[in-house]
């Protein structure tokens, strides 16, 4: 496995929750290009575990790993807002301030399907009015970026560059030399 390529991937895919902009990112990767992925998560997990930084492979189905990059405690207090807890509520999920609960079930949601299920939006730290407005169909699409906007198209805006300028910066520090090791324990 190129660890070279899986900081590339992480710095295109999960730089802003890298750089504490997020609570959480999702990557998708091939089984066959890191079949030591699990290895490689677990030594980000021991390197990086001061920074707050967490990295668990939600599924693995069909040759792939679906990876969530994700600060345990702005994830947490991301889920416990109320409009999160609703939505929540009617997957049956918790009503619980463990995030390994919320985490776990998930995981299970996921299950063996290809299908997402919706309310990742929320673990993705997405405001949950979009969230909810993707879910039921029920407005028109304002925007697309790195979610569907469909309410509060100005603040989508501002956090799409943040999430453009996170990414850039960490791509650029990747190309000179730098490891998201190194760069994150500096900060």
């Amino acid at each position: 496995m190129d660890h070279a390529i899986l900081e590339r991937r992480l710095a295109d895919h999960c730089a802003p929750t890298l750089l504490g902009a997020k609570a959480a990112s999702l990557l998708s990767l091939s089984e066959e290009e890191f079949p030591d992925l699990a290895l490689a998560l677990r030594q980000y997990n021991r390197a990086l575990y001061r920074t707050g930084l967490r990295f668990i492979i939600l599924r693995q189905l069909g040759g792939r790993f679906l990876v969530l990059v994700y600060r345990p405690a702005m994830l947490r207090s991301k889920l416990n807002l109320p409009e999160a807890k609703a939505l929540l509520a009617r997957f049956s999920y918790p009503e619980s301030n463990c995030l390994g609960a919320l985490l776990k079930h998930l995981k299970s949601r996921f299950g063996t399907s290809a299908e997402f299920p919706h309310e990742i939006g929320l673990f993705l730290d997405y405001p949950a009015a979009d969230v909810e407005a993707f879910m039921t169909g029920a407005a028109e699409c304002k925007l697309r970026g790195y979610w569907k906007v469909y309410c509060d198209v100005e603040a989508a805006r501002e956090r799409f560059a943040c999430y453009d300028a996170c990414r850039q910066c960490m791509l650029r520090m990747l190309a000179a030399g730098s490891t998201i090791s190194q760069l994150l324990r500096a900060a």
